[in-house]
């Protein structure tokens, strides 16, 4: 029998858990390349035999999505499978368009065969789009689960930058383990925040095998969704995080729309940095497509960790990487602090160096703050000169992690912190009561 030849067009994390569940084995299938994009610096690796199988002894080349028109004419290949997040639906159907007129099948995986069945109860904490507000609101969660003295153990979506044969599974349980695993800013970023509290964090490559492991330490098991993916689980609750800023992307971005369609619950976070009308539309999307799923209204409040006087001073701001890059935001959490306290930005772009001014390039609608970029020990070293070039009185970090750990600000700074505030009625103790 002929194998149907196919490519999985990703970045590093979706692509990889659709191959293990779907063509992982299965000898009617050759997946004759993966492309990447998205994520800096992770194309031209090969996806390792003792991940991909038997069938592959040397592995699956990791390529260049722009060279996906030539590997589809030169392997002949029959179906090209879209999975990696957080682009428009415009953008997923240009994809489409590009890969039929080539000749080959655009595929779609559903959720049927993507979502691994735990043993254990599992709550799936999505999204509508990048930096919603994923993270605190798995941190909400846990901390209700732990108050009512239930073992939860979180599950991070994968973020596989380095040697893909060694992080087939990975456990995090103090601030050791991230630096043990080499961790980029963009992990420790997600990893951090948890351990401070006390859980444990899983991720990796596959995450079948992350579940058996994560089963074992766990009473419920928290899937905390990175990039707004789907989840990998099917789910006993799943909770969507929808953006006022943004109420719009949740009908028109790909998988934000299919997140609402399969919400038990959605949080409109962020309410108190949004105008009335920015949240009534939310509701109204949210309505238009998930009539049933119930509504939990919340605000983000954003607090300094220490005194600091920023009136009239002029301040850098840096912010979360992935929520100004392909999350498309032109603030976060540092800017709403810093100019709350009267603050004057200024410009990080001329002080741009390497890494950081090519990401500039890519994603100019970021303006003057400055994403905290670290895929690569090269970006962190440009992150740190960036900063340290920039003339200014204070830097206000707004990263989930304290980026002063890992990179060497010299100027006088101030971290923001910001966590779940959820009003009014209904609260998620009462969603969650079923689990607690």
């Amino acid at each position: 029998m002929e194998r149907r030849r196919v490519i999985i067009m990703g970045a590093a994390g979706r692509d990889f858990h659709n191959f293990n569940l779907v063509y992982r084995g299965h000898e009617e299938f050759e997946v004759v390349a993966f492309t990447a994009t998205q994520i800096p610096d992770i194309d031209g690796r090969a996806y390792p035999t003792v991940l991909a199988g038997e069938l592959y002894p040397n592995g699956i080349p990791i390529l260049a999505e722009e060279d996906l028109p030539k590997l589809i004419k030169e392997h002949n290949v029959d179906d090209v499978v879209f999975a990696y997040s957080d682009v428009s639906h415009e953008y997923v159907m240009h994809a489409a368009s590009l890969v039929n007129a080539c000749g080959a099948n655009f595929v779609l995986l559903g959720a049927r065969e993507t979502m691994v069945k735990s043993n254990k109860p599992l709550i799936s904490i999505c999204a509508t789009r990048t930096g919603c507000g994923k993270s605190q609101t798995t941190r909400a969660v846990a901390e209700i689960l732990l108050g009512a003295g239930k073992k939860v153990v979180a599950i991070r979506h994968p973020m596989p930058y380095g040697d893909l044969s060694k992080q087939i599974w990975q456990r995090f349980g103090e601030y050791d383990d991230m630096l043990k695993h080499k961790c980029t800013i963009e992990e420790m970023e997600e990893y951090e925040p948890h351990i401070d509290r006390g859980n444990v964090v899983f991720a990796g490559v596959d995450y079948g095998k992350i579940l058996e492991e994560a089963e074992k330490e766990a009473d419920v098991v928290l899937w905390d969704g990175g990039n707004n993916d789907a989840s990998f689980y099917a789910s006993d609750l799943y909770i969507v995080v929808a953006d006022p800023h943004r109420a719009a992307h949740g009908l028109t971005y790909y998988p934000g729309e299919q997140n609402l369609r399969m919400a038990d619950v959605v949080i409109i976070n962020k309410e108190d940095s949004a105008t009335q009308a920015q949240i009534d539309e939310m509701v109204d999307v949210i309505k238009q497509l998930n009539a049933d799923a119930v509504i939990i209204h919340a605000d983000s409040p954003v607090t300094f960790e220490e005194d600091v006087d920023l009136k009239g001073k002029r301040v850098l701001v840096v912010e979360d990487g992935p929520t100004l890059t392909h999350g498309g935001m032109k603030i976060g959490a540092g800017t709403v602090a810093a100019e709350r306290a009267g603050a004057i930005l200024v410009d990080a772009r001329e002080h741009a160096t390497g890494k950081i001014k090519e990401m500039y390039e890519k994603y100019p609608h970021i303006g003057t703050l400055l994403p905290a970029a670290g895929y690569s020990d090269e970006q962190v070293a440009d992150l740190e000169k960036t900063i340290n070039a920039v003339d200014c009185d204070y830097v206000v970090v707004g990263t989930p992690i304290d980026l002063r750990k890992v990179v060497d600000i010299k100027k006088p700074s101030v971290r923001v912190r910001y966590e779940l505030g959820v009003k009014g009625s209904p609260t998620l103790v009462d969603v969650l009561k079923d689990f607690v």
